[in-house]
């Protein structure tokens, strides 16, 4: 009988780096994956991103709606608490033999919780990376705690899984799943996203922009950021501006208004609530610089020796490829950062570097992995025994 495998997706970023593993279960002769959707996938206003889901052939086994506008931080307490409740109720009638989850988002530690207090087997994806201005910095380490196996994106991410206390027979050096998508799927033309963006992008240089806030800073220091992040972007008004809108985060409403605000002053900005994949990898590759504080900057974009402006704090921690330049959250600092991203030497350098976040076979191995840790592993009928592990 196959094993029933739950992957849990909140937000079009993880669906679109959960797919390869999906596709991995469903072309196997041992597992059924089965796709539990919630966070922000149902809400139209972060674009009704689900659709994707049953674009790319799956069905949505259960539906958690428990997200509500995280326009406070009791907000954001509440959308954890009933997405807790909700699935709760979902692993008591529908209990997979294990549940993936991945990253650090608080909706995803709430899944955590429910799925440990049901006995049922948690595979965890991306854990032990470090982004301090946030509070994904908890909620991720959080995570680990409850999670029986640990797929992370480097060797570095890996033994500071350990070094929270986790068993090294658990833990993995699997790379980064993003870059399966980057080698393997097909991307949309210059011509299809320009029809899409409603912008052509022949011969036309523009940069791709995701700023979230920074989840640890106050509203007032998040405001005030924002403001001089869109500021530094008006010394460049012959670049073209493709900005994909924040996420649920505390804050995020607030910063796509001014956002959407900013675009309408300008033929030279668009925002658009999600590309998807499809589109996304594609924007990517014909960008000029990649520029924000989304960790696809750091992890994902290096891939196609673009290069990356990460601004403030929010990713601080993270390992980062020589192609990504690090500046604070000031005016001047970022427009020098633009202008290094153009500078013909460092074009050049990053073109060779070397990549830090795996081969793009993330997915192949954790399939492979998880076959023989569910079917065949004498420890099988122990996982959810978490033996604390103390570094020599």
């Amino acid at each position: 009988m196959k094993k029933r495998i739950a992957i849990v997706t909140s937000t079009r970023a993880d669906w679109g780096l959960l797919k390869p593993l999906a596709d991995q279960f469903k072309s196997s002769d041992w597992a059924e994956p089965l796709i539990f959707a919630t966070g922000t996938h149902f809400l139209e206003s972060f674009g009704s991103t689900y659709q994707y889901i049953l674009k790319d052939g799956y069905q949505i086994s259960e539906r958690i709606d428990s997200q509500l506008f995280p326009n406070s931080a009791a907000s954001v307490s509440k959308s954890l608490a009933l997405t807790a409740i909700g699935f709760a109720d979902v692993f008591q009638r529908n209990r997979p033999d294990l549940t993936v989850i991945l990253g650090d988002r608080y909706e995803i530690l709430a899944v955590a919780v429910a799925a440990a207090n049901e006995r049922i087997p948690i595979a965890h994806l991306h854990g032990g990376e470090q982004t301090e201005g946030a509070l994904d910095e908890s909620y991720r380490h959080a995570i680990t705690k409850f999670a029986t196996f640990h797929f992370t994106s480097c060797e570095t991410y890996r033994k500071r899984v350990i070094q929270l206390g986790e068993d090294p027979k658990r833990v993995f050096n699997a790379g980064a799943i993003g870059i399966d998508n980057i080698l393997r799927m097909p991307y949309a033309s210059k011509d299809e996203l320009s029809n899409l963006i409603q912008r052509d992008l022949a011969d036309r240089q523009y940069a791709l922009i995701t700023f979230h806030p920074e989840t640890t800073a106050s509203e007032q220091k998040g405001k005030k950021q924002l403001e001089t992040f869109l500021s530094a972007l008006e010394s460049f008004p012959e670049t073209l501006f493709l900005f994909t809108l924040s996420n649920a985060d505390l804050g995020g409403l607030s910063y796509n208004a001014r956002i959407r605000e900013f675009c309408e002053k300008s033929a030279n900005r668009i925002a658009v609530k999600s590309l998807g994949n499809y589109y996304y990898l594609a924007a990517i590759r014909g960008a000029a610089f990649v520029l924000g504080n989304s960790s696809s900057g750091i992890i994902e974009v290096p891939y196609f020796h673009v290069p990356t402006v990460n601004v403030g704090d929010r990713q601080k921690g993270r390992l980062a490829p020589e192609s990504v330049i690090h500046c604070p959250a000031e005016r001047d600092a970022i427009i020098a950062a633009i202008r290094q991203t153009q500078q013909p030497d460092f074009l050049r350098k990053i073109q060779t570097m070397t990549q830090i976040y795996g081969d793009g076979h993330a997915a192949e191995k954790i399939a492979s992995i998880l076959r023989e840790k569910l079917i065949t592993d004498e420890d099988s009928e122990n996982l959810n025994r978490k033996p604390f592990f103390d570094l020599p």
